[in-house]
């Protein structure tokens, strides 16, 4: 266990022209204390408290101070020793964050009961990380991350084969009947942060990671939707056509989810939402496409090509895909606790059977329930880890960044599942012909 840290945590008398505040910290100039993670130290306290009634001017020997953390995910008060005048107070760092401190000066000089004399909650403790307390949260210790960059290519080329599946019939249907683009919208944006929300509840989750699983099925659904619903026998059209509408209305459905689950899980924090992100993921997608949708006009040999490549790169893609999402969050998940991996896990299960239930409510048929399924349960995890990381500082951040990954490997990995079963399905029971 490291050396015991020692705050110089004093609590004076109030200045004569304050009468009423008899608690300070320090000089009472700073507000906010830096403390390391994991490591247990002491807040050593004294009151100048005088008591009145007849003693006015001597100490008060019947006096005591509480102090309890108002988050002790962050930091915990383990006792308070001492007495008369002076006291120790021994605390336990957590997790990355910050904790606001409730102090309270009780006077215990009378036969009645405790006297609360002041209580103070503007004092808080600081918990960074291990590495620079100062070092800023931000993307570049993950999109400098060089799989990435060598995929890129590889998702292009694949995003170009989709164009060359997109049936300009179902988008005129669509355009007509846009049920399960709505059935998408509401799944994704209205159940899934509420399940979320519950599950982060019930698990008991620490206030940054339920924020994390929030903010992750507050996302819209991701590029590997479409991939997916090819692969499962899916309408690919309607997976393209599902993934641009809920990036488009995750512009505001993200912010307002952000804010309302924020507040009801008492994160006060002022939220980034990557619009630039968004927007350019609109346009990684958008274009691509469309440029295989011309290819498909007009060259059909290079068609015939890429529609041939478009199952060899998908699977290539899928585990790519999870490689690359176990290299860019090992460090941020070797610590990672048993409840958030359980919550994570059942977040894409969870999504893809409401989907499919709201689908056959809908009455649609076989191909769009799968597809509407897996764009529910699949969010755009990179998202929201833009996310945690624009709108903290890089310890608090990359913890909040746990349920983000989790989600994105459970995900990956329950899908390539699928995947495999539903292609071993079809080669121990081929369909009929038709």
């Amino acid at each position: 266990m490291k050396t015991a840290l020692v705050l110089g945590c004093v609590l004076l008398l109030a200045r004569a022209e304050e009468p009423e505040r008899y608690l300070h910290i320090g000089d009472g100039s700073s507000r906010e204390f830096e403390f390391p993670q994991n490591t247990r130290g002491v807040i050593v306290i004294s009151s100048g408290y005088r008591s009145s009634g007849g003693r006015k001017g001597r100490e008060s020997l019947k006096q005591t101070v509480r102090v309890s953390s108002l988050d002790p995910d962050v930091i915990s008060v383990l006792n308070v020793t001492g007495g008369a005048s002076s006291y120790v107070i021994s605390i336990r760092s957590g997790v990355p964050g910050t904790a606001p401190l409730l102090i309270q000066l009780l006077d215990l000089d009378r036969d009645a009961e405790p006297v609360l004399i002041e209580e103070r909650s503007d004092y808080s403790i600081r918990v960074a990380g291990n590495g620079d307390p100062e070092e800023s949260g931000g993307l570049s210790h993950f999109s400098e991350n060089p799989i990435l960059f060598a995929l890129l290519p590889l998702i292009f080329v694949n995003k170009c084969a989709f164009g060359c599946k997109v049936e300009v019939e179902v988008l005129q249907a669509l355009l007509r009947r846009p049920v399960p683009l709505l059935l998408g919208v509401a799944g994704q944006f209205l159940v899934m942060p509420l399940y979320a929300y519950g599950v982060s509840r019930l698990a008991s989750l620490p206030k940054a990671l339920s924020l994390g699983l929030v903010i992750t099925c507050s996302a819209p659904g991701g590029g590997g939707g479409y991939l997916y619903s090819l692969l499962l026998g899916g309408d690919v059209t309607l997976a393209i056509s599902m993934t641009l509408v809920s990036t488009v209305v995750a512009t505001a459905a993200m912010p307002l989810s952000s804010a309302f689950y924020g507040w009801l899980l008492g994160v006060h924090a002022a939220l980034y939402v990557p619009f630039v992100k968004i927007f350019g993921t609109l346009l990684f997608i958008a274009i691509p496409i469309s440029l295989g949708m011309l290819v498909k006009l007009r060259l059909p040999a290079v068609t015939r090509v890429l529609l041939a490549l478009i199952r060899p790169f998908s699977f290539v893609l899928i585990v790519g895909g999870i490689f690359m999402a176990y290299r860019m969050g090992s460090s941020i998940l070797a610590n990672v606790r048993a409840p958030v991996v359980l919550a994570g896990v059942t977040v894409p299960v969870l999504g893809l059977l409401v989907g499919l239930a709201m689908a056959r409510l809908a009455g649609l048929g076989s191909p769009q329930r799968r597809t509407v399924g897996i764009e529910v349960g699949v969010q755009n995890s990179l998202l929201a880890l833009a996310v945690m990381q624009l709108s903290f500082q890089r310890a608090e951040a990359d913890y909040a960044s746990q349920a983000p990954f989790i989600v994105a490997l459970s995900s990956t990995s329950e899908m390539l599942l699928l995947v495999l079963l539903h292609g071993a399905r079809r080669r121990l029971c081929p369909p009929a012909p038709a």
